[in-house]
């Protein structure tokens, strides 16, 4: 956990959470390593009073803990794409400055539709893809 915090939401991620811009909000900003080595940076945004709190962070993981409080994902909308990494993301993530970065955006919705988790993260394209199955309905 690199940094937790509460306050309103802005006009981006209120957008993506459809509540109104002085809803609060807690914004959670997160490394993810895997064997001791750093995968991601991830930043994401859920309404304050469906969040865990920062010490429940630091134990479980987020949808984990979001499952413990009755919150279910049932569907997520992600974009992702590809960018360089900043200065300050490279020495987190243990690569170059301007090292390719995969970057995800996601939007997860619970059992009855309502979006309750926003986040933008950022993968090492040296450590991480992505694999995904289409389906035809």
């Amino acid at each position: 956990l690199l940094k937790y915090q509460v306050g309103p939401a802005d006009e981006e991620v209120a957008r993506e959470l459809n509540i109104a811009e002085d809803r609060e909000v807690a914004s959670i900003h997160r490394l993810r390593c895997a064997n001791g080595e750093p995968l991601a940076l991830m930043i994401n945004h859920l309404p304050a009073d469906i969040a865990p709190d920062s010490e429940e962070l630091e134990t479980n993981g987020l949808y984990q803990s979001l499952r413990a409080r009755g919150v279910h994902i049932r569907l997520a909308r992600q974009r992702i794409g590809a960018r360089s990494a900043t200065r300050a993301e490279a020495q987190l993530l243990d690569e170059k400055p301007n090292a390719p970065l995969l970057t995800m955006a996601r939007t997860a919705f619970d059992d009855s539709g309502a979006a309750v988790e926003y986040g933008h993260h950022c993968y090492r394209a040296s450590r991480y893809y992505f694999d995904t199955t289409l389906v035809d309905r």
